[in-house]
């Protein structure tokens, strides 16, 4: 039986405009059908915080007749999900062809349920769009857009990211699975709703892309999760002299490290907790974290570092 993975795409991997993505998708997809062609079944979960920040930033602009901003957030992430997974699932597709391989590949418009009451909603935490300077970033401040500085790289605004508690169309996602599709879905970590009334509701937040991948990966059975990131490896002590890259680990060894800060919030954090909710959920589980240009060394056991119970 071939194993079943779950490959989390990191958004600020694809790049802040439609060219730059379809450039780098050309080298992801080739990633992708590396693993295909080992015989595993690849399931695909993408962030997406430059590109909705971008689509955000672009509809703000656009104003109804009354002064009120004409598209939600929701909506939105809606949007970049169909963009992303237009764009990915056209580069994966070219690829198969190039090597001959008859396979389907199919992006869901994915909403994931939140709960209205998670703190999150009371702490913003979650980088989106593009970085700005300082200046920039007190402008928006002052208009009551919350802002905050990212692991040293800049400052981009930051919205509530509640963690997901249920993908809703999880039982699509098995079947397009089953019927050996590769699927492309949580986009951006899915369109967060909350249950309100008996119906579902669109709500102003991003849900974290790795949490969400964990969870799918959790419900779908999967074998392996896949985080592909901007390092190679994760690392403690990042960006002092004694700076260490981590290799194999147990989930109790990463998480003395958790509990010691190691980790930075919006940045390799919940990359982190995903992995360890991952591995620790069933005997056998594995999650690597690493590059995307060390993707073709996954299924070798020599990527990145790999956390599993031990």
């Amino acid at each position: 039986m071939s194993k079943k993975y779950v490959i989390a795409l990191g958004g600020n991997a694809l790049g802040n405009s439609p060219k730059e993505q379809e450039k780098n998708l050309v080298v992801t997809s080739k990633a992708i059908v590396d693993l295909v062609e080992e015989g595993v079944e690849v399931t695909i979960c993408h962030g997406n915080g430059p590109q909705v920040g971008m689509i955000k930033k672009a509809m703000d602009e656009t104003f109804n007749e009354n002064g009120e901003i004409f598209m939600p957030f929701a909506e939105c992430g809606a949007m970049s999900q169909g963009y992303i997974g237009f764009q990915m699932q056209n580069a994966i597709k070219n690829e198969l062809l190039k090597r001959n391989i008859r396979k389907n590949v199919v992006s869901v418009i994915t909403e994931v349920e939140v709960d209205r009451n998670d703190p999150a909603f009371k702490d913003p935490t979650k980088p989106i769009g593009s970085f700005m300077t300082e200046e920039e970033a007190k402008k928006l401040e002052e208009a009551g857009i919350f802002v905050m500085e990212d692991a040293g790289r800049g400052y981009r605004q930051v919205v509530p990211s509640p963690k997901p508690k249920r993908i809703l169309e999880k039982e699509s996602i098995e079947n397009l699975i089953e019927n050996g599709n590769i699927v492309i879905s949580c986009g951006g970590g899915g369109i967060p709703v909350i249950l309100e009334n008996g119906e579902y509701k669109g709500v102003d937040a991003v849900i974290d892309k790795d949490l969400s991948s964990s969870l799918l990966a959790r419900e779908i059975n999967a074998d392996v999760l896949v985080i592909l990131t901007a390092i190679d490896n994760v690392k403690i002590n990042f960006g002092k002299e004694n700076e260490e890259s981590l290799g194999e680990i147990s989930t109790e060894e990463i998480k003395k490290y958790l509990k010691n800060d190691e980790f930075k919030k919006g940045s390799m954090l919940p990359k982190v907790e995903a992995a360890i909710e991952f591995a620790d959920s069933k005997e056998g589980r594995l999650t690597i974290i690493t590059s995307l240009e060390k993707a073709n060394e996954i299924v070798s056991a020599k990527a990145g570092t790999r956390i599993s119970k031990m």
